[in-house]
């Protein structure tokens, strides 16, 4: 028997608008990782349906990210560079996703 229901689905507005709103204060790093701890499960949920490869695995990468690291580490004066990743043509994918693992959480 197959599994007749469609998985939700989290779509890369939807992943930038949730960023934005901790860019500019709207939420705190505890709801930002709150709603990536709900909505990041690969099993229960697709992410980026319909986009490229790349923007598939820079959003996991992003989610799995605020997901796991500790809140004092957030930099939210860098969030700027998890959008920017997201948005990222394939030439700039490597780039993109070095400058947000260095630079959006403080070491």
């Amino acid at each position: 028997m197959t599994d007749q229901t469609t998985k939700p689905n989290i779509s890369k507005q939807a992943l930038i608008d949730i960023l934005k709103s901790w860019g500019d204060s709207t939420i705190t790093a505890q709801q930002l990782q709150d709603w990536m701890v709900t909505h990041f499960d690969p099993d229960e949920t697709d992410i980026g349906l319909g986009e490229p490869e790349w923007t598939v695995e820079a959003m996991s990468i992003v989610m799995n990210e605020y997901e796991i690291a500790k809140l004092p580490k957030f930099r939210i004066e860098n969030v700027q560079l998890a959008i920017n990743f997201i948005q990222a043509d394939e030439s700039l994918f490597n780039q993109t996703r070095h400058l947000f693992l260095r630079e959006g959480f403080s070491d």
